[in-house]
């Protein structure tokens, strides 16, 4: 793999991957772009102790470009986009309208008062293009296409989680407009948080619970049960293993571990990196194939363990869509909305059963 860093025209980077360690990508953004603000803050809520971002400048973004206008396609005569290359495999840039931005301490105070503490929302907000052709998938990648972004991934991961006060990295896709995506160009974000996100800390707590009841680990203990159980099992391979969760919050959510337990992506090895591509594309093809064979929305999530060291989070990736029938969507209801207790319409073992199902290659 060659990455290539340069600039943007309002001081931006862009990064290309690209699986030809021989590839030139010296490309200059022609735009008259002046250089953004951040003006983002976090607020610690005082009742649950999480922080909130705050990033009004967002209301701005790019939303629902014609496909001719596309700002995540490749630049070409007579339209200049995010992306000044005529073409690529994989690029990675900032974001234009980033929730997070380091630069934002320079524009943001910060309170300590007990009930209005708040602070600059310095991060980072990178945008993940998988593929420079607009009309496909992450599903419609070969397993090569989807080890370079998996490569990505991870250097993006190991540079952000060196950053001054960076505590987290968060690699995600989210796909669909049911899901509130604005871009329909095949793409994820990154973000790189000055603060542990809520669910990460629900499950550390629950890591260090289970640790003291059962002197083993949590992720370890439950990846071995669904093995065993099978009754959730998706697909498994040599070195990954998809299920369902026993206490599935979405009508169809599908967790995949490594069966050796790492912390995050640049601790996989090059056997569990190979093997990754091939199931998980599975995945997102069976995905697809649950409801007549439209794509489906949908949203994949990378946990990966906090900078901080001390906990047991375990590296995994949690796939799961909005959608409960071909035509009906899984909508939060007050009490999940609310309270954040979820109810769910579809038996996890049924989930399953139906995920296996609509196999290919893979059983």
């Amino acid at each position: 793999m060659k990455k290539t860093a340069t600039k943007l025209a309002d001081g931006r980077e862009i990064l290309y991957f690209d699986a030809d360690d021989t590839a030139l990508r010296d490309t200059t953004d022609p735009r008259p772009l002046e250089p953004t603000t951040a003006l983002s803050e976090i607020r610690r809520d005082p009742a649950t102790g999480d922080w909130v971002t705050i990033a009004a400048h967002r209301q701005g973004r790019t939303y629902h470009p014609p496909a001719d206008q596309c700002p995540l396609c490749p630049s070409r005569d007579g339209w200049a986009t995010e992306i000044p290359a005529d073409a690529y495999e994989v690029a990675v840039f900032e974001n234009r309208f980033p929730s997070l931005a380091f630069d934002a301490a320079a524009h943001v105070g910060r309170s300590d008062a007990p009930l209005r503490t708040s602070a600059p929302a310095a991060g980072r907000c990178e945008v993940v293009c998988f593929t420079s052709d607009h009309t496909a998938s992450f599903a419609d990648l070969t397993p090569a296409q989807a080890r370079l972004v998996l490569d990505a991934w991870t250097d993006r991961t190991a540079d952000l989680a060196t950053r001054p006060g960076i505590q987290q990295v968060y690699c995600f896709e989210n796909r669909g407009a049911e899901i509130g995506v604005t871009l329909a160009h095949p793409h994820g974000q990154i973000y790189a948080l000055p603060f542990v996100t809520p669910r990460t800390e629900r499950m550390i707590t629950a890591a260090a619970d289970h640790r003291a009841r059962t002197g083993g680990n949590l992720f370890e203990d439950l990846l071995a049960a669904e093995r065993a159980d099978g009754a959730r099992v998706v697909l498994a391979g040599e070195h990954w293993t998809a299920f369902v969760p026993f206490a599935a919050r979405w009508p169809y959510e599908v967790h995949l571990y490594p069966h050796r337990r790492v912390a995050d992506l640049t601790h996989l090895d090059e056997a569990e990196r190979a093997e990754f591509p091939t199931l998980y594309l599975e995945l997102l093809r069976r995905f697809d194939r649950l409801f007549g064979g439209g794509p489906t929305p949908y949203i994949s999530a990378w946990h990966q363990a906090p900078a901080a060291s001390g906990h047991e989070l375990a590296l995994h990736l949690e796939l799961f869509t909005v959608r409960r029938t071909a035509d009906k969507l899984k909508y939060l209801a007050g009490v999940e909305s609310g309270m954040d207790a979820f109810v769910n319409d579809v038996a996890p073992e049924t989930a399953a059963e139906r995920l296996r199902e609509v196999a290919t290659t893979h059983g």
